[in-house]
């Protein structure tokens, strides 16, 4: 009897024990699973210039230590985002050093350049150094926008392009979930098939929105219908009238004649309006 009662007594604390272990493991996992999720790991790089925190940087040209604030002109080498410091930092051990984080969140400096960002949108770098911006087609991306931008002044501000343009522009910062990859923007889905749309595009040097397409396409169908029908009938009329009276050939040769200006100029003219519908609408 006192046998079984130890046994029972062993078997009681060994599940116990196991019990006690497997919470730890499972809260261990949860906690680093936080961790990663709020915590930023950054890494110093060296800069020749003044990069605000917020901003978004890329290495440069043959450099794996350097950075400058990040454009659209070198977004392809996009690496990070200046923060103050994260609870895992790396170092070069050289001066004039940038903390840059690569992974985690991240305060990001943000315009609405290419849009109103919204939570969940992929956010790349603009043409203001440092500054992001939604991203609309395939490109290289800093990460995703876990919030809307909470505007940095009240003021309208403005940047100039390459151009020379003045643009009217609002800055501000969000949150991001910090993971640089190439985004590759998804095609709308369309009743218009891929080849018709490709041919659109490519007569109208930019992208066709779907209801000029159908309306050219229309256009096309009822000029095609009209053309053969003319053709039917100019042929027909003329086999026909050389038949019963070979002497009128001369005639009929005027006819076609007649009957094909005029299929051009159906032709000109709907060539005209679908290229003016392509274009402008």
């Amino acid at each position: 009897m006192k046998y079984k009662q130890h046994f029972v007594s062993n078997s009681v604390y060994s599940k116990w024990f196991v019990g006690l272990v497997s919470s730890f493991i499972l809260s261990l996992i949860l906690l680093t699973n936080i961790v990663n999720a709020v915590t930023s790991i950054s890494q110093g790089y060296s800069a020749n210039e003044k990069i605000s925190v917020g901003s978004i940087v890329s290495l440069e040209n043959n450099s794996t230590d350097h950075v400058i604030a990040a454009s659209t002109n070198n977004v392809d080498s996009i690496l990070g985002v200046v923060i103050n410091s994260s609870l895992i930092s790396l170092s070069n051990g050289k001066d004039n050093q940038v903390q840059i984080a690569t992974s985690g969140m991240a305060s990001v400096l943000v315009s609405d350049i290419n849009g109103i960002i919204k939570q969940g949108d992929q956010i790349t770098a603009s043409p203001i150094r440092g500054v992001g911006m939604k991203a609309t087609g395939n490109t290289k991306v800093i990460g995703i926008a876990q919030g809307t931008p909470v505007n940095s002044s009240s003021e309208q501000q403005y940047y100039t392009d390459d151009q020379g343009t003045k643009t009217p522009v609002q800055l501000g910062e969000v949150p991001i979930l910090v993971n640089v990859a190439y985004y590759f923007k998804e095609p709308e889905k369309t009743i218009i098939p891929q080849a018709i749309q490709n041919i659109a595009n490519a007569i109208a040097g930019k992208e066709v929105s779907t209801l000029p397409i159908i309306i050219a396409s229309a256009i096309f169908i009822i000029t095609v219908i009209i053309v053969a029908s003319i053709i039917f009938s100019m042929i027909r009329s003329s086999i026909i009238s050389v038949g019963r009276n070979p002497m009128s050939q001369s005639a009929v040769y005027r006819d076609v004649i007649q009957l094909s200006v005029l299929v051009l100029v159906i032709l000109s003219v709907a060539m005209i309006s679908i290229y003016i519908i392509l274009t402008r609408l």
